[in-house]
């Protein structure tokens, strides 16, 4: 497991608890992501609009996806959906340390589908929730290595995201899972949350976007999207301040234009998304 020798080794060279982040706008559609050893790392239920996988490379978490809950260990890979609520945390302030991938869904169609033409590609959900693959979990953390080393060239860090890719679709990408049951009048819920979350958003108004009750819409919504509708504001607020960040925002205007009541409030809950701070993730 030279590779994982080596993920583990890089881990070891930053401070413990500091996350890691990795970004190349020459590759925007790949995000990566560390940390050496995460007993401080707190995660909130939250989701991404794109997809999500990652790697254990020591010791154990507990692993929260959708409605199941489960400890995993060292060389386990996760998988999540965009959309599929979930966190990972630690187990009785016991060391682990995790690597992880954050990709967009349209480009992975690509990969998916394997085709001469890339337009109307669509994305299929992935079946695996996590897997025990030695095969996945080593293309991971070798692709990983591969993409943080700066003496790595751009094109070769692109071959490799298709060559990790391709190899994960052909191990847990089939059979695709169904689309998630779905009420319109609780979509319509959600979707006024889309377009209004820098905006102050009272239940009031979101039972009479969907001309729904407010104790049928509470109790619907999460049913549907795992989340409370407060929480899932929350969510696309980060969703938000991440971009924002990754355009090089200041910490205090995101504060403000997202809705937060002050740049206190944005920090703590960007942390509890994220298990960064603003700051860390914008470095």
């Amino acid at each position: 497991m030279q590779a994982h020798a080596q993920v583990n080794a890089m881990l070891l060279d930053v401070p413990s608890a500091t996350p890691q982040f990795w970004r190349d706008p020459q590759l925007p559609f790949i995000e990566a992501r560390s940390i050496a050893d995460g007993r401080k790392v707190s995660y909130a239920r939250h989701s991404h609009t794109i997809f999500s996988i990652g790697a254990i490379t020591s010791g154990r978490c507990e692993y929260l996806h959708e409605k199941t809950r489960r400890e995993i260990c060292a060389e386990t890979v996760v998988v999540m959906n965009p959309g599929d609520v979930h966190a990972c945390n630690p187990v009785d302030d016991q060391p682990w340390s995790y690597v992880m991938l954050y990709v967009d869904a349209q480009w992975l169609a690509g990969i998916q589908h394997a085709s001469d033409s890339i337009e109307n590609q669509v994305f299929e959900p992935v079946a695996a929730t996590y897997t025990l693959s030695a095969e996945v979990f080593k293309g991971l953390v070798d692709f990983y290595a591969t993409l943080v080393d700066p003496s790595v060239a751009v094109l070769a860090k692109h071959e490799a995201a298709i060559g990790f890719f391709t190899l994960m679709q052909q191990k847990i990408g089939r059979p695709s899972v169904p689309l998630k049951m779905t009420s319109p009048k609780v979509e319509r819920v959600a979707q006024y949350i889309d377009a209004h979350y820098l905006s102050t958003v009272r239940l009031q108004d979101m039972c009479e976007a969907a001309n729904l009750s407010e104790a049928y819409l509470i109790r619907a919504f999460e049913l549907r999207y795992h989340m409370t509708p407060h929480a899932y504001l929350l969510n696309r607020r980060i969703q938000h301040a991440q971009k924002q960040l990754r355009n090089g925002a200041s910490i205090a205007d995101i504060a403000q234009q997202a809705g937060f009541s002050d740049q206190a409030h944005f920090q703590r809950v960007f942390k509890k998304h994220i298990a960064a701070t603003p700051g860390q993730y914008k470095a």
